[in-house]
């Protein structure tokens, strides 16, 4: 079973939160919500960089009041949670991009569609979170800011991770290969149909040559034996 501790679900939240609401030390602040003691200093010195709206945990259920009463007692008590927050996972929606890394958005689908054309647009919306749309803006050059798109690897702008894009390469690439096998299959197929007839039409000509040369034969016979009863006619005569 994993040891690593469980932290709040919006730590310098909680933190700024316990600071204006108790009398808990910065070090049981600082360990219960994972932060440098000196950070939980500057929010109560009102120094830090960013503020936050504190986030009551005894409302959230992950500290209770009786809990933080022991703590204030002791100096020494280490705060315990009392009900880890759930972990939320996306499973459906477009792929989530920060906004500072949206403007970068068009550089990576330049990128895709010049280096792995063998990728979808469908694959490529999923992974950039994007539309088609705009990827097809993109591709046929009408996007409306297409003369300052300059295609960039996106997993260097951040866009994806390489274990992403590598495994989409991947797939896109197994696809083809199946594609490819399938329009052999067909071709093979094709070229035994079309040689199956070139046979059948090859024994067609043979056969009506055959019975040609059979005709001629029978009519080479039938002359010389009319010529021989007339030669021996005459003889007789």
């Amino acid at each position: 079973m994993s040891q690593q501790p469980t932290y709040p679900l919006m730590p310098h939240a909680t933190a700024s939160w316990l600071v204006d609401n108790t009398a808990l030390t910065f070090e049981q602040i600082s360990e219960f919500c994972g932060l440098h003691i000196l950070e939980v200093q500057a929010m109560a010195d009102d120094l830090a960089g960013a503020k936050y709206t504190g986030r009551d945990p005894v409302h959230s259920g992950e500290l209770s009041q009786p809990e933080i009463d022991r703590g204030q007692a002791n100096p020494e008590y280490r705060l315990k949670m009392q009900k880890a927050p759930l972990a939320i996972s996306r499973t459906k929606g477009p792929r989530y991009t920060p906004v500072s890394k949206r403007q970068d958005k068009p550089d990576g689908i330049a990128w895709i569609l010049r280096h792995h054309s063998e990728i979808s647009d469908a694959q490529i919306g999923k992974l950039i979170g994007t539309t088609r749309n705009t990827i097809a803006a993109i591709r046929d050059r009408s996007h409306w800011n297409i003369s300052n798109i300059n295609p960039k690897d996106p997993v260097t702008l951040g866009l994806c991770s390489q274990r992403e894009l590598d495994a989409l390469v991947a797939k896109a690439a197994k696809r083809t290969g199946a594609e490819m096998v399938e329009d052999a299959e067909a071709s093979n197929t094709r070229l035994g149909s079309d040689r199956d007839a070139l046979i059948e039409e090859l024994r067609a000509e043979r056969d009506a040559l055959t019975r040609i040369n059979s005709a001629a034969v029978q009519e080479a016979e039938a002359a010389a034996w009319l010529a021989q009863r007339r030669a021996e006619g005459t003889s007789d005569s």
